[in-house]
């Protein structure tokens, strides 16, 4: 079959790699995809906001399944108009990827349907959400509604900060995701990834991951789109897995389908797992970034088949493998982001692909004949080991062979998951 993925990251990079493994696959189309994506996939330079374009595309090369790959074009209504031109489509709706267009959807479903997450607050303007945050004080968490490419968030320390990310917001820092704000309890605990498809009815379960996203080591400094993550996540033991699944993920899916909004596609539950147990800080309409990259890493089981499987609604008859071991993806990013940053520098050397280490592009071109940084965050280096250290060190060591003076990346991922192996031994 077909198929044609739509992005051009470094999560599209890590589906297109696994994709180009089904011997189920004929030809793989990206658009516009990536350098790092050229080695596995036809790259298109397809503008994916034109719907009738890519609708087009698919007619003329027999196109069996779509894969969108990030959340703009989800939130846009891409699925829907590859629907409505008999295309089968991987990804949720218009109406349903509110889930992660809108922050106040989403809580107003787990208020809704008694899924457990932070107390909160929705608000349309400044005067309003201050004289919440003064009421209630910090710490508290200042969220944009709307897509901010992960910089929408602020876990506000101080009164001060949480009024000045409540400025940001209604100041146009982030555009129309931030017309609405949402004032949110801080919760205390362990933040966790868990990974789930589903199809509407039914639900397959994935993998845990934990991400990082401050851009400094330490956790410092502001947040990003993700400085990099590990796969699994300790603190998701079978116990808590299973009182996710019946405690946030089964509920969200019946309700969607309730609320004539089935949803179908990744459901990525950003959690804390508080004393209570799990909470729901977030859901995303797709698979993470970098998280994506450690679960590819991991999944020994066909993609093709999966996704096929969910966009056809027979993921009942579906399951999916994972490797035992730790994957772990350090990002390396342009100096100056999440801030501004300069395009162009040039790349002259990478590591050598293994079977237990990849780089994955997520913000890389080809000009004159060279392979430059065109984006914040640039590579991904993954890696295997048996635990988080041996991953962490693998792919430190892979960062040395990179020739890219610009570029920097964080030292301490994974550096709890470090600190309880060290405890252990």
């Amino acid at each position: 079959m077909n198929v044609l993925l739509i992005g051009s990251g470094g999560r599209e990079h890590a589906l297109a790699w696994k994709l180009s493994q089904s011997p189920r696959l004929t030809t793989l189309y990206a658009a516009p995809g990536n350098p790092g994506m050229a080695d596995h996939a036809t790259c298109v330079a397809l503008d994916v906001a034109d719907h009738a374009a890519i609708v087009a595309f698919c007619g003329e090369k027999d196109i069996a399944l779509v894969v969108v790959g990030p959340e703009a074009p989800l939130v846009d209504g891409l699925v829907d108009s590859l629907t409505a031109a008999g295309i089968r489509a991987f990804g949720p709706t218009k109406a349903a990827a509110q889930l992660e267009g809108s922050k106040g959807f989403t809580k107003d479903l787990c208020a809704r349907y008694d899924i457990p997450t932070g107390a909160y607050r929705r608000f349309d303007n400044a005067e309003d959400a201050k004289a919440y945050v003064g009421e209630i004080g910090a710490p508290i968490v200042i969220k944009a509604d709307g897509l901010a490419a992960g910089k929408g968030v602020t876990v506000a320390r101080t009164n001060d900060e949480a009024l000045a990310a409540i400025d940001d917001c209604f100041s146009g820092t982030f555009g129309a995701a931030g017309a609405e704000v949402v004032v949110e309890e801080f919760l205390v605990g362990e933040e966790a990834s868990f990974f789930c498809l589903s199809d509407g009815k039914n639900a397959l379960p994935l993998a845990t991951a934990q991400d990082h996203k401050a851009v400094g080591d330490g956790d410092t400094g502001p947040n990003t789109g993700g400085m990099g993550a590990y796969s699994p996540a300790p603190v998701m033991d079978a116990a808590m897995i299973a009182r996710t699944m019946a405690e946030i993920i089964e509920p969200t899916i019946r309700g969607m389908a309730e609320m004539g909004h089935p949803f179908q596609g990744v459901l990525y539950a950003g959690l804390m797992i508080t004393e209570k147990g799990p909470e729901l800080i977030e859901y995303n309409a797709r698979f993470g970034d970098p998280e994506c990259q450690v679960l590819m890493m991991r999944l020994q089981s066909d993609l093709l088949d999966i996704l096929d499987a969910c966009a056809g609604g027979t993921l009942d008859k579906a399951s999916a493998e994972w490797s035992d071991q730790t994957a772990l993806t350090v990002v390396m990013a342009t100096k100056g982001y999440p801030g501004s940053y300069k395009k162009g520098s040039e790349i002259k050397s990478l590591p050598q692909d293994t079977e237990s280490a990849r780089t994955f592009h997520a913000g890389t071109a080809v000009r004159d004949n060279k392979l430059v940084a065109n984006g914040g965050r640039v590579l991904n280096i993954t890696a295997l080991g048996h635990n988080v250290t041996e991953a962490q060190t693998h792919a430190y060591e892979l960062i040395e062979d990179i020739n890219w003076p610009e570029g920097f990346c964080r030292r301490d991922i994974g550096w709890r998951a470090v600190a309880r192996e060290e405890a252990k031994d």
